[in-house]
Order: C-alpha cells, then sequence, then structure tokens
C-alpha cells in the first residue's frame, strides 16, 4: 500500500547487474512502483554482474528478486557464452562477437512470463540505442516490435491489457545515464559492466562495456567508483 492508502502497482524489471539495469530499476523505483527484478543466469563468463545485481536489490529494497538460470553456453556462439576473445581494440560499427543471439528476445519473453505471473502491467529494461555496441536486439523498432507480439501472445494482452514496456534510457547516451546515477544518488560501483574482468576482480577497462561506460563518466564530468585494472587504455 502506498501512503493514500492504494495499492502499489507493481513493476518487472530486467535486472542483468549492469550500469543501464541499476539506473532503470532505480528509475521504476523513484516513479512509484514496487519493483520485482528478475535476473537472468545465462553462463555469462562476467558472472561477476550476478553479484552486482544482488547489490542492487539490497541497496535499492527491491521488493522480489528471482534469479532464473539458463545455461546459454549450452548453444554458444558469443565471446560472453564461449571460447571466443572479449576484443578490446576499440568500439567498432559493426555487431561485435559480444553480441549474445536474440538474448534480448529470450530475456524478454521471460520477464514478460513473469510480470504476467506477477500480476504486473508494467516491464522495465535498461535498453540504450545511442552509445551502445550495435546490438539489434536493443533498437527500439525491435521493442516496439515485442511489445505487440507479447499483446498477442499473453492473456492479459488478448484480454486488452496489455503489458507496457518501458525503456526509459532508450534515447540517453551514456553520459546521460551517468549523470542518472549522480541524480538518483546511486553508487556506480554496484553495477558491473565489464566482459572480461581480471583474475583479481578488477575491471579490464579494455572491452567495449568498459570503454563505453569509462567514456560516459568521463563526457559527464561524475566519478566512476568502479575499480578498474591498471593500464587500461585512455579513452
Amino acid at each position: 500500500m502506498n501512503a493514500n492508502g492504494n495499492a502499489t502497482k507493481i513493476a518487472v524489471v530486467l535486472l542483468s547487474g549492469g550500469l543501464d539495469s541499476m539506473v532503470c530499476t532505480a528509475i521504476a523505483k523513484e516513479r512509484g512502483y514496487s519493483v520485482h527484478a528478475l535476473t537472468i543466469d545465462y553462463g555469462q563468463r562476467h558472472a561477476r554482474e550476478l553479484q552486482s545485481a544482488r547489490r542492487i536489490v539490497a541497496e535499492l529494497g527491491v521488493a522480489r528478486h528471482v534469479e532464473l538460470p539458463l545455461d546459454l553456453r549450452a548453444f554458444g556462439g558469443s565471446a560472453l557464452t564461449d571460447d571466443i576473445d572479449v576484443p578490446k581494440s576499440g568500439v567498432g560499427s559493426d555487431i561485435p562477437v559480444t553480441y549474445v543471439p536474440a538474448r534480448n528476445l529470450v530475456f524478454l519473453a521471460l520477464t514478460t512470463a513473469f510480470a504476467e505471473a506477477a500480476g504486473s502491467g508494467d516491464l522495465f529494461i535498461g535498453v540504450n540505442a545511442l552509445d551502445y555496441s550495435g546490438y539489434p536486439d536493443c533498437r527500439p523498432e525491435f521493442i516496439a516490435s515485442f511489445a505487440e507480439t507479447a499483446r498477442l501472445g499473453t492473456k492479459r494482452g488478448v484480454e486488452g491489457d496489455p503489458i507496457t514496456i518501458h525503456a526509459p534510457l532508450q534515447h540517453m547516451t551514456k553520459a546521460e545515464i551517468a549523470t542518472e546515477t549522480a541524480r538518483l544518488d546511486l553508487d556506480p560501483a554496484w553495477s558491473w559492466s565489464c566482459y572480461d574482468p581480471t583474475p583479481e576482480g578488477l575491471a579490464c577497462g579494455a572491452c567495449d562495456s568498459c570503454r563505453l561506460r569509462r567514456k560516459g563518466f568521463a563526457e559527464a564530468g561524475v566519478c566512476d567508483t568502479t575499480a578498474y585494472a591498471p593500464g587500461a587504455p585512455a579513452i
């Protein structure tokens, strides 16, 4: 119940433990939702982000957190789930080998199922279409298309009460997202972005995800409290 005695609406958030999903979770909280978070343990080599998801849940007071095992290493096909080197030469214009085949398509289907089961009509996902590494499943047209698929394929959708997909970071730059951490009083170190952590547990600073994150915080003039490996390349 909220302060007015009304039932608090539930929002289901796809929470990876990364920066974008942390900010997205905080925005859902700010909008007055009771947040239920879904984290997928898909066999990612940067499993450190699962620890971050738990930290974010604790720090933000998330009402319910489900960690769902779904080992995509059985499929392979990505540097995040297979024995393929994570590229560290800089962010390119092509879809990189860190793309996990149909990941957000699969994850959104699972998050939609979680939302419908939880009685939630609101799903939040932290996709970002501007400063991203070329992933097709972060694009606005994909999110819009999936929303229509969910309307057609769920009980509440065909009964006229479809789940709304919120993507509040979709048109933000990484610098704007970094600024949101300051506005929302979030510690960036609660989140994890690195695809290839060092044996000591430090962010490499050189993979696409690290480069985009570091560049965003630098442009925003916001301190990134993440511990990076010594000798990380200049951004």
